[in-house]
C-alpha cells in the first residue's frame, strides 16, 4: 500500500477504512481472571491476557457497568490484506490523529488492524483521516 515517490523516498500510505457499527467499551479484568462469558459474541471483539491484565475490547451493550473500563469508542477496520512486512501502514493512520491531539486504541489481529476513536472525537478524526488521504467507508 505504501508508495514511492519522484525521488525514491517513502510516502505514506494510502488507507481504506470502514466503520463498524458499535460503540466499544476497553475493559480491564485482572490477570488471572477466566475470559467471561460477556466477552463473546458477535461483531468485532478483542481479547489479550499479559502478566499484568486481561484486556477486554467489546461492544460495550455487552461490558457490565461493574467493570473497570473505558466507554464510548467507535471502530474502524483497515481494509487490506496487508503483508506482515509492509511497513507505514498503521502509522500513516495514526499520524493525522496524534499530531492533531486525537487520543486512539489500535488493535491489531493477524489478518488486520482496527483503529478506534473516542465517539466525541469521530468528526474530527475523519476530517484529519480524509484530510491524510485515507477514504473512509
Amino acid at each position: 500500500m505504501s508508495e514511492t515517490g519522484a525521488a525514491g523516498g517513502q510516502r505514506a500510505a494510502r488507507v481504506r477504512l470502514r466503520r463498524l457499527d458499535a460503540r466499544y467499551a476497553v475493559t480491564r479484568l485482572g490477570a488471572g481472571e477466566a475470559i467471561p462469558d460477556w466477552a463473546d459474541g458477535p461483531g468485532f471483539v478483542s481479547i489479550t491476557r499479559t502478566d499484568d491484565e486481561l484486556s477486554i475490547v467489546c461492544p460495550q451493550d455487552r461490558a457490565p457497568e461493574a467493570a473497570k473500563q473505558d466507554r464510548d469508542w467507535v471502530a474502524y477496520k483497515l481494509l487490506g490484506p496487508f503483508a506482515f512486512d509492509e511497513t507505514g501502514i498503521v502509522l500513516s493512520v495514526i499520524r493525522p490523529l496524534s499530531e492533531n491531539g486525537l487520543g486512539i486504541f489500535i488493535v491489531s489481529t493477524f489478518d488486520g488492524d482496527h483503529l478506534l476513536v473516542k465517539a466525541t472525537d469521530e468528526a474530527a478524526a475523519r476530517r484529519h483521516l480524509g484530510n491524510a488521504g485515507h477514504t473512509l467507508l
